[in-house]
């Protein structure tokens, strides 16, 4: 744990104990929350369940794009995780959910996205301005040396040698197919190939990550063979090899946030009583901390 950041008067010595002003500010090395003014943050969720009943669609949001996050995890994950002017790296960049909230919050980011098309478009949501100052979009393969060192040469120009924040939203495996590329998570052969190419991209975050910052892994589970595959916990578990130590494992409930399953509800509710599974409501949000 980050040892905090103190900003304090002492106003009395007594008895070898400091009494401190509460007017001064108390935050950790890694986010803007004043400790000293704690119960202010209602705001800030501390516990392990995430209920919203919509996804956000003000402040340059949209949800055109199956398969982004919603912005109500960036907001609470950057006003816990970061400070004003930190950048984020996204390397599963997608739709921009990470850059635009970058930009609300007087943060900064990097999104790395596979697809030339949707990079392209996702630019068009930004200002010339924003993109030469705030948001830089690169088109890579997030598993690749070219994508580590175009993001390096990036923090540079913006005066960071490495990102405060690490985002993580993939493919949950072959659920959804996001392109042809067969560098795309979703194209992988077997799911073993998809945590090994996950591995990969999770090594090269963690590689331009600071020491002591903290990552967010968006993911779910999937049932495919008759059987449950938590393609959440084996990521989890390659994050752990990789050196990243985990802080909460988060459940999200994905209610009301899904797309396109309305009309087919009956459905899979008769497909889990003839198969003995549960249908997915939730999805996990997972912290780590680069020790």
């Amino acid at each position: 744990m980050a040892k905090s950041n103190l900003n304090v008067k002492t106003t009395e010595k007594k008895n070898n104990l400091k009494v401190v002003d509460k007017n001064a500010v108390k935050t950790t090395k890694y986010s803007d929350i004043n400790l000293n003014k704690w119960k202010e943050y209602d705001h800030v969720k501390t516990d392990t369940l995430w209920e919203f009943p919509s996804r956000l669609k003000e402040g340059g949001h949209s949800n055109e794009y199956h398969g982004n996050y919603i912005p109500q995890i960036a907001q609470q994950i950057y006003e816990r995780y970061t400070k004003k002017d930190d950048v984020v790296l996204d390397l599963f960049f997608g739709s921009g959910t990470s850059g635009i909230e970058a930009i609300n919050m007087n943060r900064r980011c990097i999104g790395v996205e596979l697809k030339d098309d949707l990079a392209e478009s996702v630019s068009q949501k930004f200002t010339p301005k924003q993109l030469v100052t705030d948001v830089n979009i690169i088109c890579a393969d997030s598993a690749s040396e070219i994508a580590k060192e175009k993001v390096k040469a990036r923090l540079d120009i913006m005066g960071k040698k490495q990102a405060q924040l690490l985002m993580l939203h993939p493919p949950y495996d072959d659920i959804i197919k996001f392109s042809d590329k067969k560098e795309d998570l979703s194209n992988c052969a077997t799911t073993e190939e998809f945590y090994d190419l996950f591995e990969k991209v999770a090594k090269n975050g963690y590689d331009l990550l600071e020491k002591g910052r903290f990552a967010c892994l968006i993911i779910g589970d999937k049932y495919a063979n008759s059987q449950h595959i938590p393609l959440g916990f084996e990521c989890m578990a390659r994050m752990n090899k990789l050196g990243f130590i985990t802080k909460a494992i988060i459940i999200k409930d994905m209610q009301g946030n899904e797309r396109a399953k309305g009309k087919t509800a009956n459905l899979w509710r008769y497909r889990a009583l003839a198969g003995g599974f549960y249908i997915f409501k939730h999805e996990y949000v997972m912290i780590f901390q680069k020790v």
